[in-house]
């Protein structure tokens, strides 16, 4: 193996990111030259099953975690449970990204995109949560690893979200007074209409005559939706950072869950307000995951399969509960 594969970047092994990398970009190409070579209307049964598989390919790959744990292969920064650590952080991700899932819906709903180009915006915007998120946690890391403090930070920063979410009643976000809409829109000139599956058009411009570059609708889409999980990232990432300091689990673990997610979308979004209670369980998730970080540092460190187990029974019970309330609705709207 090549020396500098072996050289350590952000505590792991330079071979190690590459293969993770390799395998997301691999999903990636599989995903948009293969599966979304043409743009068609992915059907709900569609959704479930490229669902499916992505959530096995996140399994397996968890699997892998606790495996090279377990035989001493991988050592954690913190010396949590790798595998343990990147299963509980993968199904809180995916939890809270349900919440992304009706924004999404709001954000191509404005702007009148069909839903046969909505996977393609979706895909290319993998690739920017890829960076941003990279970012994001590289940042945490440092901060955490520096200032050990920071954590104390995370966690009551958890848990005041989550008393906000239990009691604070959220409204639908305006769309058009977002202000990353309005800057686009002055700065950039930007199509009425959109060209099929393209982010970028040449066209005349109708003052002069001129042949220049425009926006499409289905770009400022893609930047939104960006944008979007980037706000949504300021919650996430620190409910992982609380479970584990380790920056490579960290990060698969966020990026396993946003990959399948995508694919996901289509069968949520039609159904999306049957988990309406799902946000009081993440919001006791995000309360215990919060108080364990003091926990953790003022009496001792708590069991994490402890930590699993609980987030799997509140999530789960939020599931479940919401299906069971809304199964009204479902009948209603099948009758």
């Amino acid at each position: 193996m090549p020396e500098f594969l072996l050289m350590e970047w952000l505590g792991k092994p330079v071979w190690m990111w590459t293969a993770f990398l390799s395998l997301v970009v691999f999903l990636l190409a599989f995903d948009l030259g293969v599966l979304n070579r043409k743009d068609k209307e992915l059907g709900v049964k569609e959704s479930l099953l490229l669902s499916a598989f992505y959530i096995g390919i996140a399994t397996a790959f968890g699997a892998y975690i606790w495996w090279s744990y377990e035989s001493g292969l991988l050592v954690t920064e913190d010396g949590s449970h790798a595998g343990i650590a990147y299963f509980t952080g993968f199904f809180i991700e995916k939890s809270l990204s349900i919440d992304n899932v009706f924004v999404i819906s709001l954000i191509f709903s404005y702007f009148a995109i069909p839903r046969k180009y909505q996977y393609r915006a979706l895909v290319w915007g993998i690739i920017g949560v890829i960076v941003l998120r990279g970012i994001m946690i590289a940042l945490g890391a440092a901060l955490v690893q520096e200032y050990d403090w920071v954590l104390y930070i995370f966690g009551a920063f958890l848990i005041i979200t989550g008393i906000k979410m239990l009691v604070v009643t959220e409204s639908d976000p305006d769309i058009a007074k977002n202000p990353i809409v309005r800057f686009l829109r002055k700065h950039m000139r930007v199509s009425d209409r959109l060209h099929s599956q393209h982010f970028f058009v040449r066209e005349p411009d109708p003052k002069t005559g001129r042949i220049v570059t425009w926006a499409t609708p289905l770009f400022l889409a893609l930047v939104v939706i960006n944008i979007a999980d980037l706000i949504f990232a300021v919650d996430s990432v620190p409910a992982i950072f609380a479970i584990t300091t380790d920056t490579f689990v960290v990060y698969t673990a966020n990026i396993m869950a946003i990959l399948g997610l995508r694919a996901l979308y289509f069968a949520l979004a039609a159904m999306v307000h049957r988990f309406h209670y799902l946000k009081y369980a993440l919001a006791m998730v995000l309360v215990f995951i919060g108080g364990k970080i003091f926990w953790n540092q003022l009496v001792g460190k708590l069991d994490p399969t402890i930590s699993l187990g609980v987030t799997l029974a509140l999530i789960g019970g939020g599931v479940v509960f919401s299906l069971w309330k809304t199964k009204n609705e479902q009948t209603a709207i099948s009758g």
